[in-house]
C-alpha cells in the first residue's frame, strides 16, 4: 500500500487536488481520519479531518479558513479558534462530518503579514473591511474551489454547512456542492472582538443574530 492509498483510495481528479496521504489522528475532540491534499494549481498543502461515514446526505461540514493568530495563539481579536473547536465538537456529537482546513486563507485571503498590518490599522480606528481596502486588497479575497474539489473527492453527496457566512455557501454551490442547510456557528462575543463581529454582520452579511443584545 502506498502513502496515497488507504480508506479513500488515493485518487487524482481533474479538479486539481491530489490526495497524498491519510492517517488516523487522535485529538482532544475525538479521533479523526486526517487526509492531506496537494492543490496542484497553487501548490498549497491542504488538510481535511473526517469523522465517521461521510458518503451520505447532509454530512455536517465546516470549511474553516486558516487563522494562525486565532487557531494557534488564541487571539481574542476574532472568534476563529473558538469556531474551530466548536465545529470539531459538533461533528463528533453528530457522529459523522468533515472539517476542511483551508491554508492560504489567512486574513480573508490576504496573507499573514498583510493581516497583521490590517490588525494594526484596526487598532488605529479602522474596521476590518476598511483596513483590507486601505492596504489595496478586497474585503474578502478567499476562493473556495479547492474546498469544493476536496468534497467532490470525498464523494460527499451533500453537506450541512457549519457557517455564518452566506458567501461561503454560495461559493460551494457555484462549484457543484449541494448544500442542504446552513447551520449557524455562533460564539459568544468578547469585549475585544465585538466591534469586529458587528462589522462582519453589517458589512459582510454574516448571520450573527446573537449580537442583538450586545452593545457595540
Amino acid at each position: 500500500m502506498t502513502e496515497s492509498d488507504g480508506a479513500f483510495g488515493g485518487r487524482v481528479r481533474p479538479s486539481g487536488v491530489e490526495r497524498v496521504v491519510d492517517v488516523r489522528l487522535s485529538t482532544m475532540h475525538g479521533e479523526f481520519l486526517a487526509i492531506g491534499y496537494l492543490d496542484r494549481e497553487s501548490a498549497d498543502e491542504q488538510m481535511v479531518l473526517v469523522y465517521g461515514d461521510v458518503e451520505r446526505e447532509g454530512a455536517l461540514t465546516r470549511v474553516h479558513s486558516e487563522c494562525l493568530t486565532g487557531d494557534v495563539f488564541g487571539s481574542k481579536h476574532c472568534e476563529c479558534g473558538d469556531q474551530l473547536a466548536a465545529a470539531l465538537d459538533a461533528i463528533v456529537r453528530e457522529g459523522h462530518g468533515i472539517l476542511v482546513y483551508l491554508r492560504g486563507h489567512e486574513g480573508r485571503g490576504i496573507g499573514l503579514l498583510a493581516k497583521l498590518r490590517a490588525m494594526k490599522l484596526q487598532a488605529e480606528g479602522m474596521d476590518t473591511v476598511e483596513a483590507n481596502l486601505a492596504l489595496g486588497f478586497p474585503a474578502d479575497a478567499r476562493d473556495y474551489k479547492v474546498a469544493a474539489d476536496i468534497l467532490h473527492d470525498l464523494d460527499v453527496p451533500s453537506v450541512r454547512l457549519l457557517s455564518n457566512n452566506p458567501l461561503k455557501r454560495e461559493a460551494l454551490l457555484r462549484h457543484g456542492i449541494k448544500v442542504t442547510e446552513q447551520v449557524p456557528l455562533l460564539i459568544a462575543p468578547r469585549e475585544e472582538n465585538l466591534s469586529y463581529l458587528w462589522t462582519k454582520r453589517e458589512r459582510l452579511d454574516h448571520y450573527l443574530p446573537h449580537l442583538d443584545g450586545a452593545v457595540e
